[in-house]
C-alpha cells in the first residue's frame, strides 16, 4: 500500500491560450480571482449592515481595487526583495514586474495591503463613507483569510511552496514541482496553510464577537495566520537565495515575527 498521494494535474485549465494574450488560464490564477470575487461579496454583504445598498457597494468596490493593487505590487516587490538575486534583473528590468510568471511573496502582500488602506483612509471620499485605518482593516481581515485560502489551494495546483520530504502516510509526491527537484514524498504545507487560513475565516466571521475596539480583529488575524505561519515554515524548503544555509532561522519565519508583535500589540492593547 502507497504511503503517499501522487499529484500532477495540469497548471492550465483549458488546452488553449488566450486571443490576443497569447497565454492559458492557469489554475492559480482563478484561484487567486476567485478568492478576491468572494472576498468582495462577503465585505459588501458585511457593509450592508451598516449603510445603505449604494454606500456599501461604492465603500466595497473601493477597498476592493485598493487591497487589489497593494496584493500585487506589495507581493511582488516582497519577492524581488527577500527571496530573489535582484541582481539578475539588471539586464533584463522588464522581467521585475512579470507578476503573470510567478513571484509574489505573502509577507510583501501583506504589507502592500496594509499601506494601500491607510492611503485608502486619507484619500478623499465622495460619496462614500469615511472610515479610521484600522476600522477598514477590521473589515477586510475575514475575507483576506479567505483569499489566502484560495491563494495557497492555487499553489498547491501549481506545485509550488514545497514541503520538507516525510514519510506521512499523508505526503504528496508532486510529478513536477515548480523547482525542478526530484519528485518526493513531502509535507504537503500548501493545504495546511489554506486550511488554517479557512479556519481562521470562519473564527472572525462567525466564531468571536465583533469588538468594538478598533484592530482587535486585526490583532487576533495577524497572530493567527503569522503566527501559524512561522511554525509551518519548519516543514518548508527554504524559498529565500539571500540566507545562507546555516541561518537557523528562514526568510519566512523572519518576516512573520514582525506581523506576529504587531498582533500581540493590537490585540492586547489598552485604550482609554
Amino acid at each position: 500500500m502507497l504511503a503517499y498521494f501522487y499529484w500532477d494535474p495540469p497548471r492550465e485549465m483549458f488546452p488553449f491560450v488566450l486571443p490576443l494574450l497569447g497565454r492559458p488560464i492557469l489554475w492559480y490564477g482563478f484561484f487567486f480571482a476567485l478568492g478576491f470575487f468572494c472576498g468582495y461579496w462577503i465585505l459588501r454583504k458585511e457593509l450592508k449592515r451598516t449603510y445603505d445598498p449604494t454606500k456599501a457597494r461604492l465603500l466595497a468596490d473601493r477597498i476592493t481595487l485598493f487591497i487589489i493593487l497593494g496584493t500585487v505590487i506589495g507581493a511582488r516587490l516582497g519577492d524581488l526583495l527577500f527571496y530573489q538575486n535582484i541582481s539578475g534583473y539588471l539586464h533584463d528590468p522588464f522581467g521585475a514586474v512579470k507578476v503573470w510568471e510567478g513571484g509574489l511573496a505573502s509577507h510583501g502582500g501583506a504589507v502592500g495591503v496594509a499601506v494601500a488602506l491607510y492611503i485608502l483612509s486619507k484619500w478623499p471620499k465622495k460619496g462614500v463613507p469615511t472610515l479610521s485605518w484600522l476600522a477598514i482593516l477590521d473589515l477586510v481581515v475575514g475575507p483576506t483569510a479567505l483569499v489566502g485560502c484560495f491563494i495557497r489551494i492555487g499553489n498547491f495546483i501549481n506545485q509550488e511552496i514545497l514541503g520538507r520530504a516525510t514519510t506521512l502516510p499523508w505526503a504528496v509526491v508532486f510529478g513536477h514541482p515548480a523547482d525542478g527537484s526530484w519528485p518526493t514524498p513531502r509535507h504537503p504545507v500548501q493545504l495546511y496553510e489554506a486550511l488554517i487560513y479557512f479556519c481562521t475565516f470562519i473564527l472572525l466571521m462567525w466564531g468571536v464577537p465583533k469588538w468594538k475596539k478598533q484592530g482587535k480583529m486585526t490583532g487576533l488575524f495577524l497572530l493567527l495566520v503569522f503566527g501559524s505561519r512561522f511554525f509551518i515554515e519548519f516543514l518548508k524548503e527554504e524559498q529565500s537565495a539571500l540566507l545562507p544555509a546555516s541561518f537557523p532561522l528562514m526568510m519566512g519565519q523572519l518576516l512573520s515575527l514582525p506581523f506576529v508583535l504587531w498582533g500581540a500589540y493590537l490585540f492586547f492593547r489598552r485604550t482609554k
